[in-house]
């Protein structure tokens, strides 16, 4: 796949930064400082596989009568609490991770939390009773949320830009690929009958954590959180390495530090500093915080809940109860929803786009989850042993629906709608509403399944309806934009939007060419920065700011002796720029 190539930078980015894209036919696996840095992202993206681990491996635990006879065969209340304490204690550090993140880095942050994930689990691996179980899970929890909260970020704001959609994708992919290791160690333990059978899964919840540390350390810092601590000279070497091979008057890097510096510039203008209102405090933001509430929330509470972490509760549901079959249809299920969130989500995220793959998930979610219910409570009813096969495969079909967005794009999607003055408190804001929906789920779902069974399940179909329509109606597509253009795709009350491809004359590159915007409601500043010029022309990009809400502008051509820019808001007249 020729990712370099003009046609697919469009597709990725969109024209104005595809117009500064090196025109190179070589697919990035063979381009070196690509597959460099490509190599290092996978350091964070392995943060997601731990929290992965964990569903799988309480899953495999439950099925294994050795861990059920250990801790006196916990059911309901106890049971959940035993799961709950997990995403708790995610909740309760994910403040202090969202104030280290911005003030320490993505970086060191990431660091902290992976050098207390591999030592944590010891002290599950070695609980002597129910307690110390619970705590030790707890406190597990609230180190993952210092690796999992900086990564998608790191990520997003460190990706080759034509990368950015695939690679965000895949960090959720990735807690796929922990499960599966999870679900295969309980498989290959079950026949042991000591308690080892349970204590070797959870002392390996600490592997892929002791992987980060020993690679976060060669992974560089987010080139945009090195500008906004004015750190500009690193940030440019870290993008000229990463992202030009080298090249020092790269045009891209020229583009990238250009609109990084005007947007930190503009964000600090217009938004109060460290303040969490400030996700609330506008209509756009308002609307951000909205979509990243629902999309935080409804990952756990859409049904899949039931299947990452009461699977065994559904197998005996429908008379499968022997402990290798359940464990080793957790260990497929794990694979075959891997294959769909990498194959069919992250990889095409940037060809169908987000908003048409949650549509596509949660439809069909929709529908299988209906025929998953209806197969259930006719087992129920006549203990068809075909049918309780059925079910079975619904299973795999829902979670295959789900696995193609709701997985790939639950940190994608969010880390793209924020702008990078609110993007850590966004994504924490994510993850709190995703901890906390984790939490009652773990706690409810074990009481309602034993007091009312398959019924339950009606619940998640009228929830997934109404997620469809909700769908359709909020969330917006941000494919081919960058980080800085997106934020625009919302609007603002002192709106961002950017020049693209806008014909100015010989300028040198890094002139600031300043304008005057005219109109009934004022007059207002704007900036745009040179990163690229020839014999008789230039491409421009920069950002303005009005006082009303807006959506992305459309800008047009504009020559050397005539500059009359025009855009078209969508709620005032035809404003002209003038030269100041």
């Amino acid at each position: 796949m020729k990712l370099l190539e003009k046609k697919g930078a469009e597709t990725s980015v969109g024209t104005s930064l595809a117009a500064v894209v090196p025109q190179d036919t070589r697919p990035w696996y063979r381009v070196p400082h690509l597959v460099k840095l490509n190599i290092l992202l996978l350091v964070p993206l392995m943060s997601s596989a731990s929290i992965g681990y964990d569903g799988s491996m309480m899953n495999g635990l439950q099925t294994l009568p050795q861990w059920r006879e250990y801790f006196e065969n916990p059911t309901g209340a106890l049971l959940g609490a035993m799961n709950a304490v997990y995403p708790a204690g995610k909740i309760v550090a994910l403040f202090l991770v969202a104030f280290l993140s911005d003030r320490i880095g993505r970086k060191k942050t990431i660091s902290i939390g992976a050098l207390a994930c591999v030592a944590v689990p010891f002290m599950q691996g070695m609980s002597k009773n129910t307690s110390m179980f619970i705590a030790s899970r707890a406190l597990l929890g609230f180190f993952t949320s210092f690796i999992s909260q900086p990564s998608p970020i790191l990520i997003a704001e460190l990706a080759y830009p034509m990368h950015r959609g695939k690679l965000t994708a895949l960090y959720n992919t990735s807690f796929y690929l922990g499960g599966i290791i999870a679900a295969w160690c309980t498989y290959g333990t079950f026949k042991l009958e000591s308690t080892w059978s349970w204590r070797i899964p959870s002392l390996i919840q600490g592997l892929m954590p002791a992987l980060q540390v020993l690679g976060i350390y060669s992974v560089p810092e987010s080139p945009r959180w090195l500008v906004a601590q004015g750190r500009k000279t690193e940030a440019r070497q870290i993008l000229v390495k990463h992202h030009a091979g080298g090249d020092e008057f790269s045009a891209l890097v020229d583009f990238e530090m250009a609109e990084i510096e005007t947007a930190l510039t503009f964000e600090a203008d217009t938004l109060s500093q460290n303040s969490w209102l400030d996700l609330i405090r506008t209509p756009a933001n308002r609307k951000r915080s909205l979509i990243a509430f629902i999309v935080g929330w409804f990952t756990q509470w859409n049904g899949i809940n039931l299947v990452s972490y009461y699977l065994a509760l559904i197998l005996n549901t429908v008379g499968i109860t022997s402990v290798k079959e359940q464990t080793l249809i957790n260990a497929l299920l794990n694979v075959s929803n891997w294959l769909a969130a990498v194959f069919v989500g992250a990889l095409m995220v940037d060809r169908l786009g987000r908003r048409t793959l949650y549509l596509i998930s949660t439809g069909g979610m929709f529908i299988s989850y209906i025929i998953w219910t209806s197969l259930t409570g006719s087992f129920i009813a006549t203990n068809n042993a075909t049918i309780g096969k059925a079910v079975i495969v619904f299973v795999f079909i829902t979670n295959l629906f789900y696995a193609i967005a709701w997985s790939p794009l639950l940190q994608a999607y969010t880390v793209e709608l924020y702008p990078y003055t609110l993007r850590s408190r966004g994504i924490s804001f994510l993850y709190m509403s995703s901890f906390s929906a984790l939490v009652l789920a773990n706690q409810v779902n074990p009481i309602a399944m034993h007091s009312i069974g398959w019924k339950y399940y009606i619940l998640f179909c009228c929830t997934l309806l109404l997620l469809l329509v909700t769908i359709w109606f909020l969330f917006p597509e941000t494919k081919g934009h960058t980080l800085e253009e997106i934020v625009t795709s919302l609007g603002m009350d002192k709106c961002l939007g950017t020049w693209k491809n806008v014909l100015l004359g010989k300028r040198q590159k890094g002139t600031q060419l300043r304008w005057r915007e005219r109109n009934k409601g004022g007059v207002y500043a704007s900036v745009v920065t040179v990163s690229q010029s020839s014999a008789n022309w230039v491409l421009a990009t920069g950002y303005f700011s009005i006082t009303q809400d807006c959506d992305l502008l459309s800008v047009l051509w504009a020559s050397l002796f005539n500059v009359s820019l025009t855009f078209v808001p969508p709620t005032a007249e035809k404003v002209d720029l003038l030269p100041l």
